[in-house]
């Protein structure tokens, strides 16, 4: 292990991280932060959203792949280090990319979908349980927390602090994408 530009990293291994959540939580900025952050830190990072259904309640989710040096954004089966659940349903959806040794950090705030609005299936129970019985978990309430501190549009910022504290991101760097963002963008 080297410490490069403030991230510490394994020269010979590739860091993959899974962000799944519900359209409208913000998917597309929360990976566009952590990017920058890892591109600030002089690593190569390749990245993808799927995002067709991301109207409220559609699924959506998100790929990141940070390294020396990164060929695809995809990754692979049961490749993920990290899984960024932004909606409890969506990690229990997507826990099937985690590797054994994966970790998710969960915001367990439900946002129903719309078959669970629509009363036409039960929001599943005992999520937390379920996930933590297979992996480490990470669970909290980020909207209430992102609401005490004036907006719920900051939420997705509590799951990428935690996850920058897995990759040693130095505190001023990972600040960063957020000061160079302007206001308009981060909708605060």
């Amino acid at each position: 292990m080297t410490t490069t530009h403030n991230l510490t990293i394994n020269h010979n291994l590739t860091t993959n991280i899974v962000i799944a959540g519900v359209g409208g939580q913000g998917l597309v900025l929360t990976t566009k932060l952590i990017c920058d952050a890892a591109l600030k830190a002089g690593l190569d990072v390749k990245s993808n959203d799927v995002i067709g259904l991301s109207q409220r309640g559609g699924k959506v989710w998100g790929s990141i792949r940070i390294g020396p040096e990164v060929y695809s954004p995809n990754v692979p089966p049961r490749g993920a280090d990290y899984l960024l659940a932004l909606e409890p349903l969506e990690g229990l959806r997507y826990k099937g990319s985690l590797k054994t040794s994966g970790k998710i950090f969960m915001n367990s705030a439900v946002v129903p979908p719309v078959p669970v609005i629509a009363e036409k299936m039960p929001y599943p129970e005992n999520i937390e349980e379920k996930l933590s019985a297979e992996f480490e978990l990470v669970s909290l309430d980020a909207n209430k927390k992102a609401v005490e501190l004036g907006s719920v549009k900051i939420a997705n910022t509590f799951l990428v602090g935690m996850l920058a504290k897995c990759l040693s991101v130095d505190k001023a760097l990972g600040m960063t994408p957020f000061l160079t963002m302007s206001q308009k963008n981060l909708l605060i």
